[in-house]
């Protein structure tokens, strides 16, 4: 994968809607790539998850040693 389609979004500290406006300003335009959503709460992570599903995203997701997420999305 090259590195010009690897967005990483650092949303850590921030409650909803902010994590899903980060996300969607990082998905606008993009047709295909590889994202990964750093978050702190579990509704966080399914907020965002909800919304690239709905935009045709592959999504998977792993909790961080923090206790916090990184969402990762793949088109």
């Amino acid at each position: 994968m090259d590195n010009e389609n690897k967005i990483i979004v650092d949303a850590s500290g921030l409650s909803c809607p902010q994590p899903v406006m980060l996300t969607k300003k990082a998905l606008d335009g993009l047709s295909a790539g590889h994202v990964e959503v750093l978050v702190d709460t579990a509704t966080s992570r399914n907020n965002v998850t909800r919304f690239a599903e709905n935009k045709g995203w592959q999504v998977s997701s792993q909790e961080r040693e923090d206790g916090g997420f990184k969402v990762i999305l793949n088109k």
